[in-house]
């Protein structure tokens, strides 16, 4: 098991691995953020026969898996020609708002339906959404995080889930970003280890 460095000490940790109280977040692998989509992360597909070997390792482990989906209303106010930062993209029931067909998830997967108050901007999967309640309700201690993107979404329910105080483990070979300014995703990372977060890939999970 390969060891991770808690950031701020000299001591290592050992990744922890899935079990009952453990939930697989896969978040927003939505057509609008892959190749072809209104905001396309590059690659955003790349990485999805990889998050479908994690989803089928939890879901073999009998963990909840956990599908995040960005859900905007029409005139969401993050769109531009609300004077928000991005193009029209999500919008609920649209083709660009399903998540990417290549995407498998189990029977009874729990979607997380987020920005769906067309007044906020909700990056976090626990902002505005039953998340939180729903992992205390199913004694979730640590959460396992994949999909994109990083800079964005990712962090920010990262950041929420540690100062929630759970346990999160960033998979990080099945997670992009943006970058949108250069620097962007490796500022995230940054301060997701920071918060406490633990990196982990598929040979730490024994995938590989």
């Amino acid at each position: 098991m390969k060891p991770s460095k808690k950031p701020g000490t000299g001591a290592a940790q050992k990744i922890p691995q899935p079990d009952a109280k453990s939930a697989l977040l896969v978040t927003d692998i939505q057509n609008d953020f892959c190749p072809g989509g209104a905001l396309a992360v590059p690659g955003g597909d790349a990485i999805i026969p990889l998050v479908n070997r994690y989803i089928q390792l939890f879901h073999q482990k009998g963990c909840h898996v956990i599908a995040s989906r960005d859900w905007h209303p029409p005139g969401h106010r993050s769109f531009k020609e609300q004077g928000g930062p991005w193009p029209i993209h999500c919008t609920q029931g649209s083709r660009g708002a399903q998540f990417h067909p290549a995407l498998v998830l189990p029977v009874g997967c729990l979607i997380i339906s987020k920005a769906t108050d067309p007044t906020k901007e909700a990056y976090s999967a626990f902002e505005g959404t039953p998340l939180e309640e729903q992992l205390r309700d199913c004694g979730i201690e640590t959460l396992y995080i994949t999909g994109i993107a990083i800079d964005y979404c990712i962090k920010n329910t990262v950041l929420d889930a540690c100062r929630l105080g759970f346990r999160v483990v960033v998979l990080e070979d099945a997670i992009l970003g943006i970058d949108a300014a250069p620097g962007d995703c490796k500022r995230a990372i940054e301060a997701m280890k920071k918060a406490g977060a633990v990196f982990a890939n598929a040979k730490d999970l024994g995938l590989c």
